[in-house]
């Protein structure tokens, strides 16, 4: 189990921010994520302090360097789920591993994938869910479907097992992308992975079935989307983070309404711009740095 004080998920402009100033105060900080959207070769004119023109991949890669002088852990790893512990810190799982933190800055931009499922949006909240942690108490003992590819999609499937034994994954045509240690999990748990596109959900006032693109008629009584990775959206919610639309709410200090977890760059929905993205940053890992700070002395009490 790796241990930090400062979690930053995401290795954007607004992660890397948050790591410098965390790492640069002391803190025992480690950021998780893996080639951010910026990390391109396109170019950069508008950014202060530079004149000439700079590439995406340059600037986040002096990013990952100033973080590391000051001792942030750069970690290529994708973060699949969070949670609360008693304590009041955070249990992190990612694809590699599982870290706990007293902190957690969540700046992993938006990414959601949608599944392509034509009626998805008339059963949001009858159906249709984005949290297993938040929902899958209400699915106990029934027939649920997870959507995606991914490690990601494997361990929302492997979570639910908590709640019941008859869960299968539909990776909507596209090819499993599941680790062998993911894979094995799924296949222990006795979780079937099948390719079949779902197009269309049934029933009423709730989902009570689903539609494959062959016509297929499959009974299921709810259906978890895990496209893709994780979104920022997707940690929000199981923290019980609030939330407006597809972004998260986070004050003027980059702090969300739980207590200990902070957000910035695109994930808070302003101007989405790297200038801005590298000030939240710093203002959350300025939080972050109080935060870690007062929990240490409620403990030293």
């Amino acid at each position: 189990m790796q241990k930090t004080q400062c979690l930053v998920i995401g290795s954007g402009p607004a992660g890397l921010s948050a790591a410098i100033y965390t790492a640069r105060a002391g803190m025992e900080t480690l950021v998780a994520g893996c080639e951010p959207k910026i990390a391109g070769d396109y170019d950069i004119d508008n950014y202060f302090g530079f004149p000439e023109t700079i590439s995406g991949r340059e600037l986040i890669e002096r990013g990952v360097k100033q973080a590391q002088r000051f001792g942030a852990r750069i970690a290529c790893e994708r973060v699949l789920a969070v949670h609360m512990t008693e304590t009041g810190g955070f249990h992190c799982v990612t694809d590699k591993e599982e870290i706990e933190a007293e902190a957690i800055v969540i700046a992993a931009g938006v990414n959601r994938v949608r599944p392509g499922i034509a009626n998805i949006g008339d059963y949001d909240g009858k159906g249709v869910s984005y949290c297993v942690s938040c929902d899958g108490f209400f699915y106990r003992a029934r027939k649920v479907v997870v959507v995606g590819e991914g490690n990601y999609a494997a361990n929302q499937a492997l979570e639910l097992t908590n709640f019941t034994s008859d869960v299968v994954i539909y990776t909507q045509g596209k090819e499993p992308a599941m680790d062998e240690r993911f894979a094995a999990s799924l296949a222990e748990a006795g979780i079937i992975v099948s390719t079949a596109k779902i197009v269309r959900l049934s029933g009423q006032p709730a989902m009570t079935g689903a539609t494959l693109e062959d016509g297929t008629e499959i009974a299921a009584e709810g259906l978890f989307v895990a496209m893709g990775q994780a979104s920022a959206l997707d940690f929000a919610k199981t923290l019980g983070v609030a939330t407006r639309g597809a972004f998260i709410e986070a004050d003027h200090e980059q702090k969300t309404n739980v207590p200990g977890v902070f957000a910035a760059g695109d994930c808070v929905g302003h101007f989405m711009q790297i200038s801005v993205a590298v000030g939240e940053g710093a203002k959350a890992g300025r939080a972050a740095i109080a935060h870690v700070k007062e929990r240490a002395g409620k403990d030293a009490k």
